[in-house]
């Protein structure tokens, strides 16, 4: 077993839990998708199969150097957790850091991806910390761009559109837009 702990094999024990319930999860909409061979459970099962290899591979990592400090590792070691910050800013910003993907996902039905992502990244890069609006704007419009261009362009993956009028006209000027892209290649 190496270095590996009581707490790291419970973390793993964890995390091997969501998969498997994410695994049987996805046979409730497991359907054929006459534009993708793989199906309605093609992607959330490759995310979940990803998942397993770095679950295995942080458990063959902790095996092999446990959670001594390392040169280069971001985080603090198993000693300075008694030591960390836990100040009310602290706290808040971890609750935030939990609430904002709920907010998130509950914003898609009526607002859609194509409204609400913008400002779910905006949101994530100032709880990191980044407060200068030129550096907030553009990282967003760079992730952005590229989260539309993976799921619209190159999967032309359906994503929710929102049911709330400037928020359903925006996505309907995504789609259009998607499709005289793809009609020129």
């Amino acid at each position: 077993m190496g270095k590996l702990t009581k707490l790291h094999i419970f973390e793993a024990a964890i995390w091997a839990s969501f998969v498997a319930i994410f695994f049987a999860f996805s046979f409730e909409f497991d359907r054929e998708i006459e534009i993708y061979k793989f199906g309605a459970t093609g992607w959330p099962r490759a995310v979940l199969i990803v998942l397993v290899i770095v679950l295995l591979g942080n458990l063959w990592h902790q095996s092999q150097h446990g959670s001594a400090a390392q040169v280069g590792r971001v985080g603090i070691t198993d000693d300075d957790v008694d030591v960390a910050d836990k100040t009310a800013g602290s706290i808040a910003t971890i609750v935030t850091f939990l609430l904002l993907p709920i907010v998130y996902a509950w914003s898609l039905k009526p607002v859609g991806f194509y409204s609400a992502t913008p400002f779910f990244i905006a949101f994530v890069i100032m709880l990191l910390g980044e407060r200068r609006l030129k550096q907030v704007c553009g990282i967003t419009a760079l992730i952005y761009g590229l989260l539309i261009g993976l799921f619209m362009l190159i999967l032309n993956a359906p994503l929710p559109q929102g049911t709330v009028s400037p928020f359903y006209d925006f996505s309907g000027f995504m789609l259009r837009m998607s499709n005289q892209l793809q009609s020129m290649f």
